[in-house]
């Protein structure tokens, strides 16, 4: 045992010393390659033939079908797909790209939104004194923090540095976990984003105060990088379509188009048969060179080029969950390197809400992957183990002061949750995908197919290089050279961490509407903005919000439509992340949705029908809607004894007072301004709607009971429940205006329309009947 310490320590010692020799040679090969960026520069920019407007997608099926023979034919629009497309029309060979779902729709869209190194590979390889894949693994993270530092320079608007905190339990695991994440940091070395530090166990606890405080020695905090995954990719894809790519998403490969070869008499691949989902309408696509850059479903092209062709890839499913964005700090992730069997849990603010995965088991492939209750739950379980069970006090964050009380991950909590499946390369006999490298290959068939395969969202463009340097060579390309390193992304150009104001002030924005556009659209903020409706109100002046708890508005879905987006669920997943947010709020904005693109696309009633329950479906199952809806309902049904029936009776029929058996918005708009209490019609609606099981527009008793007040609801983060002190020492108007302000920020978690009636009727028992002598009576 003192043995293996020792050669751990040695290992530890000695990859330190080769990652700072390294680091040298790293600066000089940086420097290297500013040169060469600064002669391609030389040479002369690269022409942007759709700089000013994107071609429509009936114009790029029409580039495909027209097209006598490209160069390139890329199939899958993920982001390597995406980014070998990109790489090829940049080079200045005539590229094509077909996606057979939406760019994104797959695993580039469900990531852990992390741009990274992979700190674990290194840790791992020492911890099980793998010492051959110790090179390998180096390499490998060298390569991807060399491209972590590309990804957050050519995309600053979707992208940005993130310190992730690895909290520790054991004297002993300081030092040793210190020692791997300075490793880490040395590899990256001029692209070190920020050095990483310890932490005092008070300090770590400041930091993310929600921390389970027993036995907690202190904290190490590294960087990684952050982005918005599904939108990168369609960046991507977007910059190639301007430099000239026809690419076209619903267009599936129905089967490759081969030719014999008339000097060896083999057949080569040279295109495919492609159909439009939309129309179903069929074409050729020639190319002289077809690259499959499908993901998971790699195997599947393969084996259209040969039947007999061995499967390279396995398959993994990571799941992930969405919950409020109260349970993390603002600006710190949380790494938990070592969960009850084995997995990597991380902990990570995004888009102000909180994202907790990921899971590693083995799956079938399929286009549709739906997260299991298991795998959510065992998600919960580790999350728990990681944050305190009992925080009380006061926490300041950049929310502002919030008390907690009572804190605890509750089921209910999960506000969306999905799966994506990795496509790793794997020998055909493996079973254990956790130990399979993240690394990718390039391999050519005999009959000329180059398929790339593996690898992961952080190296997605030096996969494209590679990929693209052994098409060239294989298939006798004229090409120039990559130049796709330094090269700014959709959006990047014109952006600056300022733009948002400029939107505020040019077009009357409200200011969190603006910070989102500019944080997604970067430079072409200004074209969306451009197309947002007048709202008829003082303030915002434009920009009806789709719902009111999220910055997305109107305008956005017409700007999707320019974006190649042909289905609400496109709108909802990938150009907005609503669904990945929160599935309810995207359900209530659908109908919106698909009224928008109806008119815009001149859908028929039908189409506009099949359109939403279509999304609906996205929701249920793909989204997590199901087992969310699934497990409220279950855990909603609590016995409850007769004193508990006769009081949230009670309650329900002040709200009913003509004892119909339901209450609708109208019911509870009239209590509420009997107490001068006021909420918009459109908030009302939706917090009705999360306690309306069967949608159809008002909530009977059985409806309330199952969704009563029965465990500790949250106002922001104030536990209504378990701080009846506090929130019954405010005034009746300091209440309503704290209960009125949560609600209409969307802060309010669980059942709203139970905190609401609640809080109502406290507020109706303080009252109490008019005395005559102060209504004036009798005189």
């Amino acid at each position: 045992m003192a043995f293996r310490k020792v050669l751990r320590r040695t290992a530890i010692v000695g990859g330190g010393a080769v990652a700072a020799a390294f680091s040298l040679s790293q600066l000089l090969e940086y420097r290297k390659k500013q040169a060469r960026l600064a002669e391609v520069a030389a040479e002369g920019e690269l022409q942007v033939p759709f700089a000013d407007e994107l071609p429509s997608r009936q114009a790029q099926l029409a580039a495909l079908k027209n097209t006598e023979e490209f160069d390139v034919l890329v199939v899958g629009g993920g982001a390597t797909g995406a980014g070998c497309a990109l790489d090829a029309v940049t080079r200045n060979l005539k590229t094509a790209l077909v996606e057979r779902s939406d760019f994104s729709s797959g695993t580039s869209s469900r990531s852990t939104k992390l741009i990274h190194g992979g700190v674990r590979y290194l840790q791992k390889a020492i911890m099980q004194l793998d010492y051959e894949q110790v090179p390998l693994q180096y390499l490998m993270v060298k390569e991807a923090l060399h491209e972590r530092a590309n990804l957050l320079e050519i995309a600053p608007h979707l992208s940005a540095p993130l310190p992730i905190m690895l909290p520790v339990y054991k004297w002993w695991q300081l030092p040793y976990y210190w020692a791997g994440i300075k490793m880490y940091d040395l590899v990256a070395g001029i692209q070190c984003l920020k050095s990483s530090y310890v932490l005092s166990k008070t300090k770590a606890l400041e930091f993310f105060p929600m921390l389970k405080k027993d036995k907690l020695v202190g904290a190490i905090v590294y960087y990684d990088g952050q982005h918005n995954d599904a939108r990168m990719n369609l960046a991507i894809a977007l910059s190639a379509a301007r430099y000239g790519a026809a690419i076209a998403n619903y267009t599936e490969v129905v089967h490759l188009l081969k030719t014999n070869d008339p000097q060896t008499g083999k057949e080569k691949v040279c295109g495919a048969r492609c159909r439009d989902v939309v129309t179903g309408q069929e074409f050729d696509v020639r190319a002289k060179c077809v690259i499959n850059a499908t993901g998971p479903f790699t195997d599947s092209l393969r084996k259209m080029d040969n039947q007999e062709t061995q499967n390279i890839c396995q398959p993994s499913a990571g799941v992930h969950i969405v919950i409020p964005g109260y349970y993390s700090p603002d600006n710190m992730g949380l790494l938990d390197p070592a969960t009850s069997d084995g997995r990597v849990i991380f902990f990570l603010p995004w888009e102000k809400v909180t994202i907790a995965g990921t899971t590693d088991t083995p799956t079938n492939v399929t286009a549709h992957p739906i997260p299991g209750e298991d795998d959510i739950n065992f998600i919960l379980r580790e999350v728990r183990n990681y944050l305190s069970p009992d925080v009380e006090g006061t926490v300041v964050s950049s929310r502002g002061r919030n008390t907690l009380s009572s804190f605890k991950v509750r089921r209910g909590d999960v506000l969306a949750a999905w799966s994506g499946i990795r496509p790793l390369v794997t020998d055909p006999s493996s079973k254990d995908t956790q130990s399979i490298c993240r690394n990718h290959i390039v391999s050519i068939s005999d009959s000329g197919l180059v398929t790339i395969a593996g690898g992961k969202w952080t190296t997605y463009r030096a996969m494209a290089e590679e990929t693209l340097d052994a098409a060239i060579g294989a298939h006798g390309l004229s090409a120039d050279p990559c130049r796709t390193v330094g090269l700014m992304l959709e959006g990047a150009k014109g952006w600056t961490p300022t733009l948002y104001i400029r939107l505020v002030q040019d077009y009357g924005l409200e200011n969190e509407v603006a910070q989102h556009l500019a944080s997604t659209y970067g430079g072409k903020a200004f074209d969306v903005a451009k197309m947002a409706q007048v709202t008829g109100k003082r303030w915002p002046i434009v920009g009806k919000r789709l719902v009111s708890e999220f910055p997305y508005i109107e305008s956005e879905v017409l700007y999707a439509i320019k974006e190649y987006a042909c289905t609400a669920i496109d709108v909802i997943a990938r150009r907005t992340r609503l669904g990945f947010l929160n599935v309810q709020a995207a359900d209530e904005a659908l109908p919106r949705i698909v009224q928008i693109m109806g008119k815009e696309l001149d859908w028929s009633q039908e189409k506009r029908t099949a359109e939403l329950e279509a999304a609906k479906k996205f929701l249920y199952h793909e989204m997590g809607y199901r087992s969310r809806s699934e497990q409220l309902t279950k855990t909603s049904e609590i016995n409850l004894d007769y004193q508990e029936v006769v009081r949230y009776k009670k309650r329900f029929y002040k709200f009913d007072k003509e004892s119909k058996g339901f209450i609708t918005t109208v019911d509870v708009q009239q209590v509420l301004e009997s107490i001068n209490v006021h909420i918009d019609e459109n908030a009302l609606h939706e917090i009705l709607n999360e306690v309306d099981l069967n949608k159809n527009g008002q909530v009977e008793i059985d409806e309330f009971l199952q969704r009563r007040l029965s465990r500790p609801y949250t106002v922001g983060t104030v536990d209504i429940r378990s701080s009846k002190q506090e929130v019954r020492g405010l005034s009746s108007d300091g209440r309503n205006q704290q209960l009125m302000s949560a609600v209409k920020k969307g802060q309010v978690s669980d059942s709203r329309l139970a905190i609401l009636m609640k809080a109502a009727e406290e507020t109706l028992d303080m009252r109490g009947p008019v005395t005559v002598d102060r209504s004036g009576g009798g005189v």
